[in-house]
């Protein structure tokens, strides 16, 4: 209980005994994994995911903080990938990924920046740098069209976007009467 506030934090992929088995494969810089299967991997992590960890805090009136979720595959899949949107919007369809956030933090930073200041390569983030730049641009494709995103600067000091991050969730947290 922080601040009198519930709170959960969870991840995707990994929030689950299973998510975690599934995050080891996907993340694994040996692993040859194509787009679908990429997909796949994903959306199986996200069905645990909603039932286990999302649906059963939420029903119990807790916050839940999830790093990524459903924008990150339109993002990594549809945009990285360049998977077709049609077939990504009828994936998302299914009542179990019905579930919106009331608020997405977007940690808008250059693809070439970001990579410098990783210390360990995973599969994904070995990708070409114009992967990553397909992803930005997807990110901020979505963020343009979507109320309930709030891009931050992630080239800013770390405590700075600390505080924009603080700021807007209890501003959000007061206009829900929370």
């Amino acid at each position: 209980m922080k601040n009198g506030y519930d709170v959960i934090s969870t991840r995707e992929p990994g929030g689950t005994e299973i998510g975690k088995k599934i995050r080891r494969i996907l993340l694994e810089p040996s692993n040859k994994i194509t787009s679908y299967a990429e997909l796949f991997l994903l959306l199986a992590d996200r069905a645990q995911h909603i039932e286990d960890i999302i649906l059963k805090n939420l029903n119990e009136g807790k916050i839940v903080l999830s790093d990524r979720f459903f924008d990150s595959t339109i993002a990594y899949q549809g945009g990285g990938r360049m998977i077709k949107e049609d077939v990504l919007k009828k994936i998302m369809e299914f009542d179990i990924f019905s579930i919106k956030p009331d608020l997405t933090f977007l940690l808008d930073i250059p693809p070439e920046v970001s990579l410098k200041r990783l210390k360990k390569i995973d599969r994904i983030e070995s990708q070409e740098i114009e992967f990553h730049r397909r992803v930005r641009e997807r990110y901020r494709k979505i963020a343009e069209s979507e109320p309930r995103f709030y891009m931050i600067d992630a080239t800013d000091d770390v405590k700075n976007i600390h505080n924009k991050i603080k700021e807007k969730t209890m501003e959000i947290l007061r206009r829900n009467n929370l």
